[in-house]
């Protein structure tokens, strides 16, 4: 992979939006096919990590919300942002606590994502959390969060039906079915 050239030309940029959450950056580009053009980037103020907590009986937990983005309800893993002072691993363990009360003695890496890598610069990594023990949520006061202990199977059946469509989700689950043979 790197034998390819980025055939994109920038001329100049500039930011149009930020607030606490993110930055929209604007950029009068060429194009690969040699014409002028535009092409826009959002970039986060934190870094995504998406927690695939696993006890001994292969059940999971998911969290469900409702997405402002989407204007729809959805069922995830434990996620949240990561600001660039913390490790993801930090990060990962504050998460799944916040949303789920879980903690975990045990956190291994799963895998690295483009969140939507033609519209943002954004990465996800997800973590298997193993030795979990039970405590109390403490949700942000913008999570309005439901939360759902189920049999990994079903939560692998969920993505599968398309009832879980977010990326990190959709990753981690399916990374965690492939090693585990499901």
């Amino acid at each position: 992979m790197a034998d390819h050239k980025n055939p994109w030309k920038t001329l100049n940029g500039k930011m149009v939006y930020e607030n606490q959450w993110i930055r929209v950056d604007e950029y009068n580009v060429i194009n690969p096919s040699g014409n002028k053009g535009i092409y826009g980037k959002v970039s986060f103020k934190g870094r995504a990590v998406g927690i695939l907590p696993v006890d001994d009986e292969m059940n999971t937990w998911l969290v469900g919300q409702f997405r402002y983005t989407l204007d729809e309800y959805s069922w995830e893993i434990p996620m949240g942002a990561v600001p660039f002072d913390e490790t993801y691993e930090e990060g990962a363990k504050r998460e799944l606590k916040e949303e789920t009360g879980l903690d975990c003695q045990k956190l291994e890496f799963l895998c690295k994502i483009h969140t939507s890598n033609s519209v943002t610069d954004e990465v996800g990594m997800t973590y298997l959390a193993t030795a979990l023990s039970e405590g109390e949520t403490e949700f942000d006061d913008t999570e309005d969060i439901t939360v759902m202990k189920l049999p990994f199977k079903e939560a692998l059946d969920m993505v599968m039906d398309g009832r879980i469509t977010d990326s990190l989700s959709v990753a981690a689950i399916l990374k965690y079915a492939r090693i585990k043979a499901l």
